[in-house]
């Protein structure tokens, strides 16, 4: 189980203590200069609130390319998904796995026919209904600015034909869809900033 974990807003749309990173973010994620951190117990928390000039200025956006990439941008305590396919389209898959330990959560069997943003898309879906499932409020990492964009628009906006071959990923991307209908106040979706970070932990290798 995850350590509890507490965050100090010093600037954002609300600023105090909050007991979730979902809480957090929603102060936080798009606002200018945004200053935040995380603490392990709330006693440091309420010391960092009390102490202004102490404080870290962080931001929701990995930083600019000026050397390596730091590991304390990534949010290790999450979920990262990605698509493995034969062809685009052709056979898709997709798994989960804990960002940190890069361990299998889910994984799907490979379906008939499909696209790779059609498997991100379904892998982000199946994340958050696994992390809702269990009671998480982790959030989840692509790398598919495209299937981040259609699960912010509960619509998968594909030009994949419908005919029989394709007929189950759609289906699958209709319940997929529904599901965000029915729970628009899902845990947070990232992006994995590869050329930040190199390959999402979820990465299948089938590069070229």
């Amino acid at each position: 189980m995850a350590k509890k974990k507490f965050y100090v807003v010093w600037k954002g749309r609300k600023t105090g203590i909050f007991s979730t990173w979902a809480e957090c973010e929603a102060q936080v994620k798009g606002f200018p200069g945004a200053a935040f951190k995380s603490f392990a117990t709330k006693g440091e928390a309420e010391a960092a609130l009390k102490g202004g000039k102490t404080r870290t200025r962080t931001s929701t956006k990995p930083p600019e390319k000026t050397g390596s990439p730091s590991a304390t941008d990534v949010i290790w305590d999450s979920i990262s998904v990605d698509v493995g396919s034969h062809g685009n389209p052709g056979k898709v898959e997709y798994k989960g796995v804990d960002t940190k330990s890069g361990d299998v959560i889910f994984s799907r069997e490979p379906i008939e026919m499909g696209t790779n943003n059609m498997g991100e898309f379904l892998a982000i879906v199946h994340g958050l209904a696994y992390l809702k499932q269990h009671g998480s409020e982790r959030p989840v990492y692509s790398d598919s600015k495209t299937a981040i964009g259609w699960v912010k628009k509960k619509k998968a906006n594909s030009t994949l034909i419908r005919n029989a071959q394709t007929e189950e990923i759609w289906s699958l991307v209709k319940q997929a869809e529904a599901w965000l209908k029915d729970n628009p106040n899902h845990n947070p979706v990232l992006k994995w900033e590869t050329e930040l970070w190199g390959e999402i932990k979820a990465d299948y290798g089938r590069k070229g």
